[in-house]
């Protein structure tokens, strides 16, 4: 996991600096940041990444919008998608199933949480 690239997407800057120090517990160095769907779409524009982690409710570009985005782009159809967020809902797992993540995390989470879900998104490759 050292050598992969990491995009992840939450609007709440305390909920970035969990997810950024789970995944540097669990062995992940090269990771980048983004408020917004927007946000990650420019960042995703300049370089490449092997996985995307993304919340659900956000401005300007929800996580919902951003999946279905990413997932319209040839380049990104194959790209893992874990969605990271508060609605733990079945319709709601049913829903972004249906979009096109890989995975499911419901907030809160422990580190280990977030790396068995990384490794069975990982693993389905």
């Amino acid at each position: 996991m050292l050598d992969k690239k990491v995009i992840f997407v939450d609007d709440s800057l305390t909920m970035r600096r969990i997810i950024l120090n789970a995944l540097k517990k669990i062995g992940f160095n090269d990771i980048t940041e983004a408020e917004n769907g927007l946000d990650a779409l420019e960042k995703m524009e300049k370089r490449e990444f092997d996985l995307v982690l993304t919340d659900w409710n956000m401005p300007e570009m929800n996580g919902e919008q951003f999946v279905k985005e990413l997932r319209s782009k040839e380049k990104y159809k194959k790209l893992p998608i874990l969605m990271i967020t508060t609605r733990g809902m079945k319709d709601d797992v049913i829903t972004a199933v249906k979009l096109g993540v890989n995975g499911y995390v419901v907030k809160p989470f422990t580190p280990e949480i977030l790396k068995g879900k990384i490794n069975d998104v990982i693993s389905k490759l």
